[in-house]
This record gives structure tokens, sequence and C-alpha cells, in this order.
């Protein structure tokens, strides 16, 4: 039901606009909600919390993937190797603990604290915390760790957290979809939102001045069992399942094509709980998958099946503007 529900969206907001136009009142009334909120909050109604070091938001104004995972997991290294002390918070999307905040780290579970964060724990190995309070996460965070910023991956829209500089991640091939909000379309938040933010980073080609592209790289799957790696080439004329369960299966299954590969693809709602049976497929073919999606398939995972890393790589003239920014707030 939420895979037909997902894809219904999907062709509403980027492929058939006359549904968009009939839902485009409800789009409406959803912007004017959130312009009141955030008046709420310049008025003081509803409470700000500052904490006594810089936050850093990483965020998007759209449903959905964008690339801010792979972004916050670059970004927590650079801050480190430019002298920093970075940690993490999030919503725990997808998690279901019993109580909140919750801690992560590389051997947490993903069923509790959400698949993103654990992807995010394993990479950066800086302390996390997460919860759908960020203010309750952050002040955890600082209580158990000694860090001088903090990164929190999504919540552009959480403004109960003060923060010091803002990056929204803009997906660059469906960019705004119809450009509606809510239902109509998929904006969170009206586009006007991005004249507010200090940094745009475009998953993709940029087609404005001020954006600053990234592109997200990667050459080797791995094994989900032994650890075995392989360049991609080494799938090349081998019939192949590629399965993603990521807010943009599409660009994964790209991003395999243009390597070369021949694959079946099945997608999946974003943050997906996969199951044995959806990954295990009769013709014993190789499958391939993100590495968010691995971290919920390892325990019931055969040696048929491959993740595959990826990495950002971002306009260095961003990330020189944003440590030069972060000295200045800091």
């Amino acid at each position: 039901m939420k895979k037909t529900l997902a894809r219904w969206a999907t062709d509403i907001w980027y492929k058939d606009p006359l549904i968009g136009v009939w839902l485009m009142p409800l789009g409406f009334l959803f912007s004017d909600a959130v312009r009141f909120r955030k008046f709420l909050y310049r008025m003081g109604v509803l409470k700000k919390h500052t904490l006594p070091v810089p936050v850093i938001v990483v965020g998007n104004i759209t449903v959905g993937g964008t690339g801010k995972t792979p972004l916050i997991i670059w970004m927590a290294g650079f801050l480190k190797d430019s002298g920093f002390k970075p940690g993490i918070i999030s919503r725990g999307y997808g998690g279901m603990a019993e109580s909140w905040p919750q801690w992560v780290t590389a051997d947490s579970d993903a069923e509790n604290t959400g698949d993103e964060a654990l992807l995010i724990a394993k990479q950066t190995g800086c302390p996390m915390a997460v919860g759908p309070l960020r203010v309750d996460a952050a002040n955890m965070l600082l209580k158990q760790a000694d860090c001088n910023v903090i990164l929190s991956d999504d919540g552009l829209q959480h403004y109960a957290l003060n923060r010091a500089i803002e990056i929204a991640v803009i997906d660059g091939e469906r960019r705004f979809g119809n450009g509606y909000c809510l239902p109509a379309g998929p904006l969170r938040e009206p586009l006007e939102r991005l004249r507010s933010v200090d940094f745009i980073v475009v998953n993709g080609e940029k087609y404005e001045e001020r954006e600053f592209s990234m592109r997200l790289a990667g050459e080797k799957a791995v094994n989900l069992v032994t650890g075995e790696q392989k360049s991609l080439q080494e799938f090349n004329g081998v019939d192949c399942h590629a399965l993603a369960g990521i807010g943009n299966p599409e660009r994964f299954f790209k991003l395999l094509e243009v390597a070369g590969l021949t694959c079946i693809t099945h997608s999946f709602p974003d943050h997906y709980q996969f199951q044995r049976h959806d990954i295990e497929f009769s013709d014993n073919k190789p499958v391939l998958m993100t590495e968010k999606d691995a971290v919920k398939c390892t325990a019931f995972a055969g040696k048929q099946h491959w993740y595959l890393p990826v990495k950002a790589v971002p306009d260095p003239v961003f990330a020189e503007q944003l440590l030069n920014l972060l000295k200045r707030k800091a």
C-alpha cells in the first residue's frame, strides 16, 4: 500500500500536472499554515532554543531524498580535518525506539534509530543523537560528547532550534516538481524559502548562479556477507537485480546504468523496512542496493547481495565558503 501511494504521489508531483492543479487549493492552505507557524516563532509565541555551539542545518524544501546524507557525511569529515569537533543530530526517521532521544553508534539497530542515522554513525564515527525533538537530541549530544559544532541532518523546518548556517540540498534532476506545496506538490515550504538559506547545494548540475554543484561518486560494490569488494565494471555483462528504498530510486539505477550494468530494477518507498522476501529472487542473480538499504538487510542477506557506497564530492568553492562562514559564526 505504501509503495503504491509513493508512486502515485511521485506521478502527481513530477509527471502529471493536471491532478496537481486540482489539489492546488490544498497546497495554498498548507503554505499559509507554514508561513503562520514561522510568524509565531518570529513573534516569540513559539519558543526557540539557542545552543552554546553553532548549529549547521542541512535540509531540503521538498519531500523525499535529495542527497543530504552523503553531504552530511562529507561535512563531518571535512570539519574534523579543519580542526572542528562535530556532533550530529537527526530526526531518526523510521526508527521505532520506545523512548527518545536515542544515542547512535555504529552498532545501533536501524529498527530503533532509523536507517540514515545508523549509516551516518557508521561512516563518520562522530557522536550522534536522534529524536523527534532535535533540541532534546542536541542537549543529549552536548552532555555526553565533546563537540564544538552540531550538524543537523534535515531540520530546515524545525524552527524550535536556532541555527548559525542553513544549507538546502536540491535534487538536480527533479528540482521542485510542479512547484506546489503539499499535497499538490512536493514542497514542504514555498520556493521563497530558498532566499533565506546560506547555501544551496544541487545534487547534480546547478541551474542558477548562487547554487553549488555536488556529485555522488561510487565505483566499488561491497558484499553484505563477506565484505569482498568488486569494481562495478566486474558486473558488466552480468544480468543483475537493483533495488532502492530511497527518495529517488531512479538516481541509483541511473548510476548503475552509466557504469554499464544491465539491471532489473525494484523501487521501494523511502525508509522502507525490508524483509527477506523483498531482496530474494529465484534466479540467484547478483543483487545491488544502496548502502542506506544495506544496513537494514545485513541480518538476512546472502552472498549474492552487494551494496554500493557513494561519497559526496561538492564544489571546492562551497567547502571554502562554508569554512569561512563557520569561523565567523563560531
